[in-house]
């Protein structure tokens, strides 16, 4: 049978049927047109309030030490203090705020020597760069920056944690530069093989994107703690501590450094066959374990340490009880030990 409008009972019958279908999928369409069209606001409004942020932060933050130009990047380099040696404080991964943070400890060191952070690019008042972040690149620009400052080698270089690979390339590579080495809990390429561990794991290049849409501003903001030093011990200033946090949240975890993570291993496998030279002066600190469980295999950082010792003359391993970044909480133990090192070296020459 026909309506008055000339529908059949099983042409209504579909169209009842299909309505509901119908709309249901017209109305998800709109709630999600809806949803994608205000994360895009949100991210748009996040990026333009970081990016803005960010400009009026730069202003009210002057690097702490000078600019220099190392290929076609800024790099900042900060130096104090003055002595017969010449100490370069190397950087852990991703510590946004290397000069800031390692500040407590070059005031320190500085009492009897001239004492040198360079910020890699990347990192605190330096430029980023899409250079690839290769041993090869990372040294290059170390070696660049230090002598565009005017400060000629040999160098003492002191790297913390990712920057021992940079310390061991550049006494291979430079023997000359180099007349000391002493490392703060320093990865080495040995480590993975003599621990059992497995190659570094990668991080996904999109997490770069993070930095610009300013997430790891947010986040910064949400949990600081996490983006700073440790000033348990009461080292830094407020002053310091608000510096890091504003140099955090701008450059915290940005494309330079995601691309650094994900050539750990590259870069290990570079160095895996260098040694240190067993007539060069080695200091490793290091933890003492009393804060960590002990292995079933009984190896432990000091034991590993002890693998790159072939010259107990002048080569050594000192356990501190202190966590991975070490100078956050031993600084003036660290500059003592640090001082007389320095001393047998120069009785030595």
């Amino acid at each position: 049978m026909r309506d008055n409008l000339g529908n059949t009972d099983h042409e209504k019958k579909q169209d009842m049927q299909g309505k509901p279908v119908h709309g249901f999928f017209y109305h998800l369409f709109g709630i999600l047109k809806a949803a994608a069209l205000i994360i895009i606001f949100l991210i748009a409004a996040s990026t333009a309030l970081h990016q803005t942020m960010t400009v009026w932060e730069k202003g009210r933050t002057p690097p702490a030490g000078d600019l220099v130009t190392a290929d076609g990047h800024k790099m900042s380099i900060y130096v104090t203090g003055r002595g017969e040696n010449t100490i370069v404080l190397l950087p852990g991964l991703d510590t946004a705020a290397p000069i800031l943070d390692f500040m407590p400890l070059a005031q320190a060191l500085a009492r009897e020597n001239r004492v040198v952070v360079v910020e890699p690019l990347g990192y605190g008042w330096s430029n980023t760069t899409k250079e690839a972040r290769t041993v090869e690149n990372t040294v290059e620009e170390l070696r660049i920056a230090l002598k565009a400052e005017g400060l000629d080698g040999p160098y003492v270089l002191m790297p913390h944690s990712i920057s021992g690979i940079d310390a061991l390339y550049y006494a291979n590579t430079y023997p000359d530069e180099v007349c000391a080495v002493i490392g703060i809990d320093c990865t080495l390429p040995a480590m993975p093989d003599y621990f059992g561990e497995g190659e570094p794991a990668q991080v996904p290049a999109i997490l770069g994107l993070l930095n610009p849409v300013g997430i790891i501003r947010w986040s910064c903001m949400l949990n600081p703690d996490a983006y700073i030093s440790d000033n348990s011990s009461g080292l830094y200033t407020p002053g310091n501590l608000a510096m890091q946090k504003r140099i955090a949240a701008r450059m915290g975890q940005n494309a330079t450094v995601i691309d650094q993570m994900n050539r750990i291993g590259d870069n290990m496998e570079i160095t895996k066959d260098m040694k240190f030279d067993s007539q060069l002066p080695l200091l490793f600190f290091t933890r003492d374990g009393s804060s960590q469980e002990a292995r079933e295999d009984g190896k432990s950082s000091v034991s590993f340490y002890q693998t790159y010792v072939t010259n107990d003359e002048c080569q050594r391993v000192v356990p501190l009880n202190g966590g991975h970044y070490l100078h956050w909480t031993c600084s003036e133990e660290m500059a003592e030990e640090v001082g007389v090192f320095l001393r047998t070296m120069s009785d030595n020459r």
